[in-house]
């Protein structure tokens, strides 16, 4: 399984990046914690798209909550290949391993 994180406006936050469209995150098995932490970024990050992303800082952190969010459900679906992409900058990430606790390895974007 190949899954984006992604905040588009027309998706539920993670993406099927082998088949396409967008996945219910409760099949996958995602924990309720998580679920809603992801509901939570999408809604904020279609605000932000909806304000053309006018605030930078906002974005940048936006983007960074996001890819945590992939490093968590890569760390809950450790068979799965996940990634990331950013709407506001249009760039693919990819999420590697930890490289210790609470800090990954992400390649790919500079925020």
């Amino acid at each position: 399984m190949y899954i984006k994180v992604d905040g588009m406006m027309s998706g539920t936050g993670i993406r099927d990046s082998v088949n396409g469209g967008y996945i219910n995150p409760a099949e996958l098995g995602l924990s309720q914690a998580l679920i809603a932490r992801l509901n939570t970024w999408l809604e904020q990050y279609i605000d932000a798209h909806c304000s053309d992303y006018a605030d930078e800082a906002v974005c940048r952190a936006l983007d960074k909550e996001g890819l945590l969010i992939a490093q968590n459900v890569r760390e809950e679906l450790p068979t799965a290949k996940v990634g990331y992409f950013s709407d506001w900058l249009a760039k693919n990430v990819e999420i590697e391993r930890r490289i210790w606790p609470g800090v990954s390895d992400v390649t790919g974007v500079k925020l």
